[in-house]
C-alpha cells in the first residue's frame, strides 16, 4: 500500500468532494467535536471552498482512498461567521488565510502528516502573498466526563509550530452533537500564526 500527498485548489477538489464530506463525518464524530452530522451538509461546506480559486487541499490517499485532509481559503472568501471576529478587531481580512481543518484517520496519525498539512497550507499561503494564517478549534472542559482517558490535546502541537492562541479572538457555531436531538452553540478559539519572514 502507498500513501502519498496530493494537492488540489478550487474547483480541481470536485471528484474528492464525496469522500472528503465522509473522511470529515467520521472524524468530527470523535472527541472533542462530538459531530452529529450529515455528509450532504459537509459538501455544501466543501463546496464553497471550491469556489475559491485560491483555496488549497492537501490530500493523502492511500492506494486511491481519501485518509486525510487538510484545507485552506483565503479568509475573505470564507463564511461570515469566521470573518466577523476578525473585522470586530479591524483586522485586514485580505492578508489572512483560514486553515479549514485538518482531519486524518486514527490509523495514520503520528506519522508526520499533521506537520506535511502546515508546512503545505503554510507554503501554499505564502505563495499568494498572505501575512497570517489563522484557523479555529473547539474548546471543552478539561474535566468533560465524555473526554477519553488517552485523549491528547492538540494545543502543544500547534504551539510548537508557532501558532498563538487567542484570548479575546473567538467565534461560535452551532451543530447538533451525538445523542442531542437539537444543536447547541460551541465557542471556538482561534490560534494565529505571522506568514512573514
Amino acid at each position: 500500500m502507498t500513501l502519498h500527498i496530493i494537492h488540489c485548489a478550487g474547483e480541481a477538489v470536485e471528484p474528492y468532494l464525496e469522500d472528503l464530506a465522509r473522511l470529515r463525518t467520521t472524524v468530527f464524530r470523535d472527541y472533542p467535536y462530538l459531530y452529529e452530522g450529515s455528509t450532504d451538509y459537509q459538501s455544501d461546506y466543501l463546496a464553497a471552498y471550491a469556489r475559491s480559486p485560491r483555496s488549497v487541499f492537501v490530500l493523502a490517499l492511500e492506494d486511491e482512498q481519501v485518509v486525510g485532509v487538510a484545507t485552506g481559503i483565503p479568509l475573505q472568501d470564507d463564511q461570515i461567521a469566521f470573518q466577523l471576529p476578525f473585522r470586530k478587531k479591524g483586522l485586514a481580512l485580505e492578508q489572512i488565510f483560514y486553515f479549514g481543518e485538518s482531519v486524518l484517520l486514527h490509523a495514520y496519525r503520528g506519522k508526520g502528516l499533521g506537520h506535511r498539512f502546515f508546512d503545505e497550507r503554510e507554503t501554499h499561503a505564502r505563495r499568494h502573498g498572505f501575512k497570517l494564517a489563522a484557523f479555529c478549534a473547539v474548546e471543552r472542559d478539561e474535566h468533560d466526563p465524555r473526554r477519553p482517558a488517552d485523549y491528547r490535546s492538540n494545543d502543544a502541537f500547534w504551539t510548537q509550530r508557532g501558532y498563538h492562541r487567542q484570548h479575546d479572538l473567538f467565534c461560535e457555531l452551532s451543530w447538533r452533537e451525538l445523542g442531542q436531538a437539537e444543536p447547541s452553540p460551541h465557542l471556538l478559539r482561534f490560534w494565529l500564526r505571522s506568514l512573514e519572514p
